[in-house]
């Protein structure tokens, strides 16, 4: 996996204790880039510091179940991406603008104690990431393309077909996964899928329930 100037082939290319920056309905996938705004204290100094080392930061979501949304130390989902900073820039008013680049998604371990204002926790990457390229064959990229094709004309949206044409398998899904509106469950379950394949069913899937829902079972759309 080719990320900015770097490359990460193997467990042992990412560090096993990373900052991990809780962010709800956020979803970062290997080769996705997702642009952030930073301007809270403990987060800038999370940036600080990995800019100034290995420039990853664990993306994840706060737990589906958690219910107090103020709490400083919010349970999380099991499972995150691993992304490298490949664009940033200062604001001039106080905040970071940042494109963090997927590398590979991680289940988190234990977390550490330290006297960073930000939170820490060890990490085991998702070793089948640093080969997804080899799965691209098991996607029905035909089906893929009708599911978006009906999300668009549901809601009246245009795309660059061209583009769209041109993108390889691993992009088209990770890319329509990481853009699609869902809410933050779906968001999760697109990131936990076990593999390519398998990504690209659920999207679909749920890509047709979130039509279903919202525009009704209209067979032109759907077909």
């Amino acid at each position: 996996m080719q990320v900015g100037n770097a490359r990460y082939l193997k467990a042992d290319d990412v560090p096993k204790t990373l900052p991990v920056f809780p962010l709800s309905g956020a979803l970062l996938l290997p080769g996705g880039q997702l642009p952030l705004n930073i301007f809270e204290p403990r987060y800038l100094a999370m940036f600080d510091k990995a800019i100034a080392s290995h420039r990853l930061i664990g993306l994840i979501q706060p737990s589906l179940s958690e219910t107090d949304g103020a709490s400083a130390r919010p349970a999380l989902c099991t499972v995150g991406c691993i992304g490298r900073i490949t664009a940033f820039s200062e604001s001039g008013d106080g905040r970071y603008i940042v494109s963090l680049t997927g590398v590979c998604r991680f289940r988190v371990r234990e977390e550490t104690t330290g006297h960073e204002p930000y939170r820490s926790f060890q990490v085991v990457p998702f070793v089948s990431d640093f080969s997804c390229h080899e799965e691209e064959e098991t996607v029905d990229r035909q089906a893929l393309l009708a599911a978006f094709r009906t999300y668009l004309d549901a809601n009246k949206l245009e795309a660059d077909w061209e583009s769209v044409e041109r993108a390889s398998n691993l992009t088209l899904v990770n890319s329509l996964s990481m853009m699609s509106p869902f809410e933050p469950a779906e968001k999760q379950a697109l990131l936990e899928a076990p593999d390519l394949k398998t990504r690209a069913e659920t999207l679909i899937a749920i890509t047709e329930i979130v039509v279903a829902r919202h525009f009704g079972d209209n067979d032109n759309l759907l077909q």
